[in-house]
């Protein structure tokens, strides 16, 4: 996990992505996909508004955790603000990744993409994350679990943060 020292807000927005691969993650055909993990996650740890990013045990990343399944990647962070994350995502080099994400994974028929706040310091377990994305899947977006095109305010969702801070970002 990495993390960087930022806790201004009172909750933090978090989020997670998955993707399916179209090919092995080792495919030649992922090459430029792999290529520009390391340099976008740079970024992101730099970013104005970054707080954290979930990453395998003793990697760089995360793409070695498979908890949506064996072709599945995911992908999450926190951001101090859900102005942070949509700038990194659309206003930063990740913008590439966006443009060529269907070279490299399967079009989506359901929600990949869950944000949900969370009170700053808490760092979501992958489990939580995927019960959120589960939950907009069923249900469609609320302040528990929305999307950027149907987000709400941190104060609309003050009943649905987890009851504990549980690990905190040192």
């Amino acid at each position: 996990m990495t993390a960087a020292t930022h806790a201004t807000h009172a909750a933090h927005l978090a989020q997670l992505n998955v993707a399916t691969l179209r090919h092995p993650l080792d495919d030649p055909r992922l090459a430029p996909f792999v290529d520009m993990l390391d340099p976008v996650n740079a970024a992101a740890d730099d970013a104005p508004g970054f707080v954290w990013r979930l990453a395998e045990e003793g990697e760089a990343d995360a793409t070695g955790l498979r908890p949506a399944g064996e072709d599945v990647i995911v992908n999450m962070s926190v951001w101090e603000t859900q102005e942070a994350l949509w700038d990194f995502t659309y206003r930063s080099g990740h913008l590439e990744v966006v443009r060529q994400r269907r070279a490299w994974f399967e079009r989506h028929v359901e929600a990949h993409l869950v944000l949900w706040w969370v009170p700053a310091g808490h760092l979501p377990t992958v489990g939580e994350a995927l019960e959120r994305l589960a939950d907009l899947r069923a249900h469609g977006p609320s302040p528990r679990a929305f999307t950027f095109a149907s987000s709400y305010t941190a104060a609309e969702a003050a009943q649905h943060l987890p009851a504990t801070a549980g690990e905190t970002v040192a």
